[in-house]
């Protein structure tokens, strides 16, 4: 494949690919995914995930503490993650966010949570990663007090209204499998409004395969089959939106390929 695409968002360090890790990044190298950005969820991973990245061409590390893990985070845990930041090479801050579609979320654990991980992006001049579910208002008024941040909404679920709003703030909003569903109509017309240097791609491996996939594993290497939809829905060709969305993702997370 003579395209070079970026996964900007894939948990390569999960467990889930702990038995064939080797070949499945070099699945991914031989469907022209060039880079990884690979998001972390707790403060546990983060050793494995730094490791992992640095074992592999082209894998990115990112650093950050997922609102759905609230019952494994300490209050300890920021105050780590800027000691992280500090020492260790990171191409954003993440996988961070709030997500109020669990059951009961703890929304005042979140937002401080999240809050305090927008603050240290804004100290080490990072952009965020951001996981946003039945939530993107909140996100975007929590961003009002981070007018200089940049970043990304990954697996974007909001309305266009509001992804416009995003874009005005300097923000991405990323697109994966979901996006390869047939029912999947209201995303289908957000993604063909929506400009093209607004977008990434990611997988969010190993979770979110393609329609073809669904119920299985997802890996980078399928990241082609989401190319050929966002292609078909915005009637582009593959090689000018894989040219744009790669341009996106080497531009906000300021990476070489």
């Amino acid at each position: 494949m003579s395209m070079k695409i970026i996964d900007s968002h894939c948990h390569f360090d999960d467990a889930r690919f702990d038995p064939d890790r080797d070949a499945a990044y070099h699945r991914a190298q031989a469907a022209g995914v060039v880079a990884l950005i690979v998001p972390a969820v707790t403060r546990e991973s983060w050793s494995k995930l730094q490791r992992i990245c640095r074992s592999y061409a082209g894998l990115h590390p990112a650093y950050g503490l997922h609102p759905m893990f609230m019952q494994q985070h300490r209050a300890s845990d920021i105050d780590a993650l800027d000691l992280q930041l500090s020492r260790a090479e990171a191409v954003a801050v993440g996988e961070c966010g709030l997500d109020f579609y669990i059951e009961q979320p703890d929304r005042a654990g979140q937002t401080a949570l999240f809050t305090a991980q927008l603050a240290l992006a804004e100290k080490y001049n990072l952009p965020v990663i951001i996981h946003a579910r039945k939530a993107v208002e909140e996100v975007l008024n929590l961003l009002r007090r981070f007018p200089r941040l940049r970043g990304v909404l990954h697996s974007y679920s909001g309305s266009e209204q509001q992804a416009h709003r995003l874009i005005e703030r300097g923000f991405l909003m990323s697109f994966g499998g979901p996006l390869t569903y047939p029912n999947a109509k209201r995303l289908h017309k957000l993604v063909s409004r929506l400009p093209l240097e607004s977008i990434m791609l990611e997988s969010d491996a190993p979770d979110q395969p393609d329609a073809d996939h669904r119920g299985g594993r997802n890996e980078p290497a399928l990241l082609g089959s989401v190319l050929q939809l966002l292609a078909e829905i915005r009637s582009e060709s593959s090689e000018e939106i894989a040219r744009q969305t790669t341009a996106n993702a080497v531009n906000l997370f300021a990476i070489e390929i």
